[in-house]
């Protein structure tokens, strides 16, 4: 089966970008969307967050943190993950705004209450095409270094999808296996478009 179209979804830009990257780079076509109210990096402490608006160009958000503390910014790594984030799309776009951008194929969050904003959009929607999509969440910890092995993860998982005839014939075993091996669980759900 071809995947036709994965998106990644999680509540920061980190560990959806980490992932769109990679299945990017080997060829999926992918989206990714944050899902909370606006984009919010770190800043100078945990009360001090830098706040942008979705669709604020990531070149923008480079700039400003570059000109406000390079030092700071560098050894925390966001302006790092802002000129990856720089290759591979514009600017961060939301879920709940850009829902009708499918049908995807599958869906991977990496915390649980995406992965329960996801399923519920996508009950509450009209269903017309009647067309089958795999949402999977992948619980992956908010720091760079997990953000990389959530990424490969991903694309793992998707490769693991996509070198089946039928994932709905295949998921459980999928699902399973990659459990097992990879000694991580996830949550999965069928939904419809």
């Amino acid at each position: 089966m071809r995947l036709r179209h994965a998106m990644v979804c999680s509540s920061n830009q980190n560990r959806s970008m980490e992932a769109h990257c990679l299945l990017k780079r080997e060829g999926f076509n992918v989206s990714s969307y944050g899902t909370g109210q606006h984009v919010k990096l770190p800043g100078p402490s945990l009360r001090e967050p830098n706040v942008y608006d979705f669709g604020t160009p990531y070149k923008l958000m480079f700039d400003e943190l570059r000109r406000k503390d390079p030092e700071l910014y560098k050894r925390n790594g966001i302006l790092p993950m802002l000129k990856r984030n720089l290759g591979v799309k514009h600017a961060p776009q939301r879920w709940q705004d850009n829902a009708d951008d499918g049908p995807f194929d599958v869906v991977i969050s990496f915390e649980e209450k995406v992965f329960d904003m996801v399923i519920e959009d996508l009950h509450n929607r009209d269903q017309p095409l009647k067309k089958p999509v795999l949402a999977i969440n992948l619980e992956v910890k908010d720091n760079h270094e997990e953000a990389a092995i959530g990424g490969r993860l991903a694309l793992t998982l998707c490769q693991e999808i996509e070198a089946v005839e039928s994932w709905e014939d295949a998921i459980d075993n999928i699902i399973n296996n990659f459990e097992r091996k990879n000694r991580r669980k996830l949550l999965y759900s069928i939904s419809y478009y």
